[in-house]
């Protein structure tokens, strides 16, 4: 395991590092359910987590048996989520990258891209180019999947968040710009049951895009 911080001062990264300073996690740590349904289904190899926020995904994938890389904005959150893949017995598996999406780059290729809830509340991220950057991203045979929350994850959202505007699956493939030699598995929404900080159920929207690399 490595972490290899990548500085930069933007609006973005500020908002967020403020955010991961309010408590020492502000997420569940579980995997992402459309994740864990998609690679269940394949191989395991090598595996990129675009957004990985403080790692759940990242060291869920590695137990199952990938070789899994996070990146991040936040170089709180990739802190974080390398201690959860020490404590995991992961680390081996695992690398951590603090870097800006829409700048970042490697020559390294995945056989399968994810990027779960890549949205970024009020400060807004160049969200379609990096989509569009993620697909260059995948070897060939791999895979490439976008979760995107379609609808307000809960009713109480604050007021600067109110305004936003939530993808739809057909807008996210229209973002890829993959070519004609993709398949496109899945463009679709998907409902599920989340649970709220207190513990209480409630009904959340998914907007799910599978391709494959041919």
């Amino acid at each position: 395991m490595h972490t290899h911080q990548e500085p930069t001062d933007t609006t973005a990264r500020a908002w967020w590092e403020a955010r991961y300073a309010e408590r020492d996690g502000i997420w569940s740590g579980r995997v992402n359910a459309v994740l864990a349904d998609v690679a269940d289904a394949l191989p395991t190899g090598r595996a990129l987590d675009l957004g990985c926020g403080e790692g759940g995904d990242v060291v869920w994938l590695a137990r199952q048996g990938w070789d899994a890389t996070g990146v991040d904005l936040s170089v709180t959150a990739i802190t974080r989520g390398s201690r959860a893949a020490v404590a995991a017995g992961v680390e081996d598996r695992t690398a951590f990258v603090a870097a800006d999406l829409d700048a970042w780059d490697t020559a390294a290729r995945f056989d399968l891209v994810t990027a779960s809830f890549l949205q970024s509340w009020p400060v807004q991220i160049p969200r379609e180019a990096i989509l569009r950057r993620a697909a260059g991203l995948v070897a060939s045979g791999g895979h490439l999947l976008v979760t995107a929350h379609a609808a307000p994850p809960h009713g109480d959202l604050p007021e600067e968040l109110r305004a936003y505007r939530f993808p739809t699956p057909e807008e996210d493939l229209a973002a890829l710009d993959l070519d004609d030699s993709w398949e496109v598995l899945a463009a679709e929404l998907r409902p599920r049951t989340a649970t709220t900080p207190e513990g209480a159920p409630h009904e959340v929207l998914d907007s799910v895009v599978l391709a494959r690399r041919p």
